[in-house]
């Protein structure tokens, strides 16, 4: 018998718009997770839903493990499951009611559960993990199995519902500060020649995920924090060369994601980090995020030298209205900058962007087109603005929240208040964002200067799928101009 089964609830047979991009990463929370547990002397095992086409491939797990504890242990570095996804919420509910059939005791750790612990304990959880679960785990998995005698009450980070139906919630855990000290993520446990089939069979090479940091000290309105709040602690560059170095060995990726909300905020982490990748061998192309204002022109290099392939930067808006009304903590001139010192490094520059923040006008709007078409990044991703539970945004919104607050999927896009614009405008134009954007990348003069110019088999396809984008953009920008009318004047509006 195994003694914890993890698991989590993020599928991506549930995503039609991420399984349509397969681009899977394992659990790397749960891996954590597994690898703490594991290190305290708990057989473990792993239930993957990311590859997994239901919630009966999770039953047929409880069967063949018979774990005592069942750990629904959502991966708090990737964004997916941060995004509390009703479609998911609805995989939790119904994991927990297969484990608790089978006599499990059925502990949660994520996001979604830390705002709503009530729903969960509603469908037969016994645990929550109130914000980073490592520790808080361990204590409790020593104190059900009696190798510890630390009463409930005093495990900090726990919450639970008692006997007679009354839910207790400690008090916060303090974060783990020293990274370094967290043993390696449970590969082994992973199907990894799987993963790398369905990353060549799309993409032609195979991406793992890592993490370098925990958390994000900075105070966007919108961003919702429940794991690690503002909080922000980081391993040491040797740390992380050291698991590239095993990586490396190990599996021969092609590449990485580091799935850091900020990769290397740290004066000198980036410089350091690229310095000792290089030495020991240990490069791989990689993908990261950061901030517009922090890509001074020494980081572009150091990234550059670290083997950085691309760089996504939360631009949200072209208007600097909006991005001070969001607490950005950031200008339009950083954005432009930033792409331009990426691009002069040879790095791929990558946007977000975010429409449908209360206050945005159609003039707003036209800056962000605006910046998009002049800065011509290499990719882009587009969400209406997201109210989450914690957030001063949420607050500010909260009366006009209907029954529906979270979005199903990742392609949802429901604007869940009153926007500046009616739901379907929105719609529209994450489509007429899109038409515009391939066609300028498709006419791009530059295309063969840029730093990884796309294989000209591909260029000819995008070519010809120039009339297409062309009539679409076209039809997109009718039909928004007709939505923006019919919403009535906007201030601002131009």
């Amino acid at each position: 018998m195994t003694d914890v089964l993890f698991g989590q609830s993020y599928y991506l047979r549930f995503d039609p718009k991420l399984w349509e991009a397969q681009q899977p990463y394992p659990p790397l929370g749960a891996l954590y997770a597994a690898a703490y547990v594991r290190a305290r002397g708990y057989g473990v095992a792993l239930f993957d839903a990311m590859l997994a086409e239901s919630e009966a491939e999770w039953a047929a797990a409880l069967d063949a493990h018979q774990p005592r504890f069942a750990v629904l242990f959502e991966d708090n570095f990737n964004y997916l499951s941060k995004m509390c996804l009703l479609r998911m919420r609805a995989a939790a509910f119904t994991m927990t009611a297969a484990a608790k059939a089978r006599g499990c005791t059925v502990i949660l750790c994520g996001a979604d559960a830390t705002d709503h612990a009530d729903r969960y304990f509603a469908h037969g959880a016994d645990y929550v993990l109130v914000g980073e679960g490592e520790a808080t785990l361990g204590e409790l998995l020593a104190a059900l199995t009696g190798r510890g005698a630390q009463p409930l009450p005093e495990i900090l980070g726990l919450a639970w519902q008692a006997a007679d139906g009354r839910q207790h919630r400690n008090p916060r855990r303090p974060d783990l500060r020293d990274l370094d000290a967290l043993p390696l993520p449970a590969w082994d446990l992973v199907d990894v020649p799987r993963y790398r089939a369905v990353w060549q069979a799309r993409h032609g090479y195979y991406s793992m995920n890592m993490v370098t940091t925990r958390g994000c000290p900075y105070h966007c309105n919108w961003c919702a924090k429940p794991i690690w709040g503002r909080r922000y602690n980081s391993r040491s560059p040797e740390n992380v060369v050291a698991e590239m170095q095993w990586l490396k060995a190990a599996f021969q990726p092609d590449h990485l994601w580091f799935a850091d909300d900020i990769l290397g905020l740290k004066p000198g982490w980036i410089e350091r980090f690229g310095a000792l990748a290089q030495a020991a061998g240990a490069s791989l192309p990689f993908k990261c995020l950061t901030r517009a204002d922090l890509v001074t022109e020494p980081v572009a290099r150091a990234l550059a030298a670290a083997g950085c392939q691309t760089v996504w930067l939360g631009a949200e808006s072209g208007s600097d209205k909006v991005l001070r009304a969001m607490d950005k903590g950031g200008t339009v001139s950083d954005i432009y900058t930033a792409a331009a010192r990426l691009r002069a490094q040879r790095i791929q520059v990558g946007f977000f962007l975010q429409f449908g923040y209360p206050g945005e006008t159609w003039a707003d709007i036209q800056l962000t087109l605006k910046m998009v078409r002049e800065c011509l990044p290499d990719d882009i991703g587009i969400s209406v603005s997201y109210p989450l539970p914690g957030t001063k945004f949420y607050e500010r919104v909260r009366q006009e929240l209907g029954e529906k607050q979270n979005w199903v999927d990742s392609s949802d896009l429901a604007l869940l208040y009153r926007g500046p614009f009616p739901q379907e405008f929105y719609r529209v134009l994450h489509g007429r964002v899109h038409h515009e954007f391939r066609l300028r990348r498709a006419l791009d003069l530059r295309q063969a200067r840029r730093a990884r110019p796309a294989p000209l088999a591909r260029r000819l396809r995008a070519l010809a799928g120039v009339p297409r984008a062309a009539l679409g953009w076209l039809r997109a920008e009718r039909r928004l101009r007709a939505l923006a009318g019919a919403a009535g004047p906007q201030p601002g509006a131009a």
